[in-house]
């Protein structure tokens, strides 16, 4: 995943952008990056965040750069902002989204024997120089960006900042959200739209799919009207958004807390507490409590002094790692207790499994898993989550392939429909591999139902395939 901020000021804007990009440091931790233009033009940095916070390692650049207009960006992947010289003259750009076709577009700009690409250390081109690429293939910065969006296949929005204003786009069906914040003599571009509330600004607009705006002190101007059509991500309030944020009207907190409450509607499990996997499951699992009356309780505790989110390391032996040090036990709370433990998800399954046997260990008498999601069927295509190799890395896709074999595409469908009888044999045998006590998913729609807008703008690629 990733995000990005941008702020254009009449005063020196480091200060906000240092503060609004480090509030993104939950949607990735891997590469961070600010870029400004001021009196001595453009200045850049970027680092590796992968063993030290956003904050600190940028820390001293807070204080030595200087600029009224900048951009910053936390990324999962590639290093950004980059700084691109053009016809279009010298801007910086960074990205959120993902492209499926980046061969295809890189071989056909090749074509024209015009341009090269710097390899990342993985070989790999940087998704954000190829935008870059792709927008300085057209006449003007508005007409490349939405060349750059109609021949992506994926999702991708832009934040590009020249030394006169900033350009936000957001991608062109807004499956990520781009929001524009307000205070006097200042506005801002932020992926979250909690990220610049303690630094004085108002929401003042939210864009719409597709949508791209001019951003300068004075003013927030739009160049490219919004789509129709929107396919904003569900995930955002499943698991990656922050508690505090909220999209198209809803905040993450409320939609989990609905999601909790849609569980409780439909389960009849006799449980001493309910318990949620920090920190996602958490606030799922407070609205189970609520609806259900059986009692909220914490019989483990994150230790969040030095571990991060789990999510974070791109190795999945070391995601293992940081999930199993990283949660202490209550051992009064779990001992002889009939427990609910709620998650955001399961994915591959590797973490809930540990977590479970963890409780057991330690004196759990039952566990009942109640993901506050369906079972993800398919490898996102648009926003990077769940960078897996293969959709067999899914438990539910790797339980499907055991029970059907190569007859497996063909009722595929019914184990996404939780009235079959195939979907229950599949996650009776989830439940088995992963050694609950029991196991019942959000089904998909009240998990829809719990954001609240029609059923039509929100993607659900990653639990029924569709586009």
């Amino acid at each position: 995943m990733g995000g990005f901020f941008g702020v254009a000021s009449k005063q020196d804007c480091v200060f906000d952008l240092f503060f609004g990009t480090d509030y993104h440091s939950h949607l990735g931790t891997r590469r961070g990056g600010m870029a400004v233009y001021g009196e001595k033009g453009f200045d850049r940095s970027i680092h590796n965040i992968e063993n030290s916070p956003f904050r600190t390692k940028f820390e001293k650049e807070s204080g030595e750069m200087h600029g009224n207009i900048g951009i910053g960006c936390i990324s999962d992947y590639e290093p950004q902002p980059l700084l691109v010289r053009s016809h279009h003259g010298t801007y910086a750009i960074c990205t959120v989204g993902k492209i499926n076709n980046m061969q295809a577009l890189s071989d056909e700009i090749f074509k024209n024997r015009s341009t090269h690409f710097l390899e990342m250390s993985g070989g790999d081109l940087n998704a954000t120089e190829l935008v870059a690429s792709l927008i300085n293939t057209q006449d003007n910065l508005i007409d490349g960006i939405q060349y750059a969006q109609k021949v992506i296949d994926g999702s991708m929005s832009i934040l590009l900042m020249t030394p006169k204003f900033i350009l936000a786009a957001r991608d062109r069906l807004g499956r990520t959200p781009v929001f524009v914040g307000k205070k006097e003599d200042a506005y801002c571009v932020s992926f979250e739209s909690f990220a610049f509330l303690n630094l004085g600004y108002e929401q003042c607009k939210e864009l719409g799919p597709g949508e791209i705006v001019a951003v300068t002190p004075e003013e927030v101007r739009t160049l490219a009207a919004p789509g129709t059509d929107m396919k904003i991500c569900t995930f955002l309030w499943v698991y990656y958004g922050y508690p505090s944020s909220a999209y198209e009207g809803l905040s993450v907190e409320r939609m989990r807390y609905n999601c909790g409450a849609k569980m409780a509607d439909r389960d009849n499990v006799e449980a001493d507490t309910v318990a949620g996997v920090p920190d996602s499951g958490t606030p799922a699992a407070i609205g189970y409590a609520n609806r259900s009356h059986i009692p909220f309780a914490r019989p483990f505790i994150k230790y969040t002094p030095t571990w991060p989110r789990s999510f974070t390391p791109t190795v999945q032996t070391q995601r293992n790692l940081v999930a199993r040090m990283k949660l202490i036990p209550v051992h009064d709370l779990i001992q002889n207790k009939k427990l609910v433990l709620i998650d955001d998800s399961i994915v591959r399954g590797t973490q809930l499994r540990e977590t479970t046997e963890f409780l057991y260990s330690s004196g759990a008498k039952e566990v009942h898993i109640r993901p506050a999601s369906p079972p993800p069927m398919f490898g996102c295509k648009y926003l990077n989550f769940s960078r897996s190799n293969s959709e067999m890395e899914l438990m539910a896709r790797r339980v499907i392939t055991e029970l059907e074999g190569e007859n497996r595409y063909k009722v595929l469908a019914e184990y996404m429909n939780p009235d079959t009888d195939r979907y229950a044999r599949m996650v009776e045998e989830i439940r088995k591999k992963m050694n609950f006590t029991s196991l019942s998913y959000l089904r998909l729609d009240d998990m829809l139902d719990s954001v609240g807008i029609p059923h039509c703008r929100l993607c659900t690629y990653c639990w029924n395939g569709r586009e």
